[in-house]
């Protein structure tokens, strides 16, 4: 068996750029001269965003490949308007046994009412209580779900055993809007202007997904980051 306590996301393809945002928002005043590449573009992004004119920015793209834990896939699939997904199946492939740890440093303690959850670190014995009983279960799952297969029981069904610690891989493709929209409430920053409270390993794909809208839509991402990450 394989564990990880990492989340991996790569941009696939992208056809996003704040130009695409001004030229769609620019339609509407002046047609095609909104295609001039010498008329600014900081400026008239800001404004939208401020003023949560949000429909320019759908005329973008993201499609991203991700590797979590189901538990952090079934996150993520909540949000719908705007993206489109495809997982990897374990009706058609055998699941391979690579489980998610959680890091030493991970806080395990709850505290504070449902909605506004705060996390404090975790004893010593408490990661060992989480390890070995990870461990213990992840292995058990897995013997049986091999077992299954070598009794010649379907994949579909013999997954039914397997836990949401394990890792799955999913397209996901969404357009500006819709990341904002999602990193607004799948991160966790001070400056925002309404809290969220992620659970941390669905925080840990949202900031490489940030990074990579950053990379792309320089403009954007700062009007967003300014305005107080509230999706237009």
């Amino acid at each position: 068996m394989q564990f990880r306590s990492d989340m991996y996301v790569d941009l696939m393809k992208s056809d996003a750029t704040d130009f695409d945002v001004t030229a769609a928002a620019r339609v509407s005043t002046i047609g095609a001269d909104g295609l001039d590449l010498n008329l600014p573009v900081e400026p008239l992004i800001n404004y939208l965003m401020r003023d949560r004119h949000g429909s320019p920015f759908e005329h973008t793209r993201f499609t991203f490949y991700i590797e979590a834990p189901i538990f952090v896939a079934r996150e993520f699939f909540r949000h719908r308007a705007g993206w489109s997904y495809n997982e990897e199946s374990g009706r058609y492939k055998e699941l391979q046994p690579v489980f998610y740890m959680p890091h030493s440093e991970r806080p395990l303690v709850q505290v504070g009412k449902p909605g506004a959850y705060e996390y404090q670190t975790g004893t010593y014995r408490q990661y060992m209580r989480v390890n070995e009983s990870l461990k213990t279960a992840y292995g058990e799952a897995y013997e049986h779900y091999r077992a299954m297969l070598a009794a010649d029981i379907a994949r579909e069904v013999a997954r039914m055993v397997l836990p949401v610690g394990i890792y799955t891989s999913f397209y996901a493709t969404c357009n500006a809007r819709s990341l904002m929209h999602f990193l607004s409430l799948r991160t966790k920053r001070d400056n925002a202007k309404v809290p969220s409270f992620p659970q941390l390993e669905i925080q840990m794909v949202a900031d490489q997904m940030e990074a990579a809208f950053e990379a792309q839509m320089p403009f954007t991402a700062a009007a967003f980051d300014t305005h107080g990450r509230v999706a237009p």
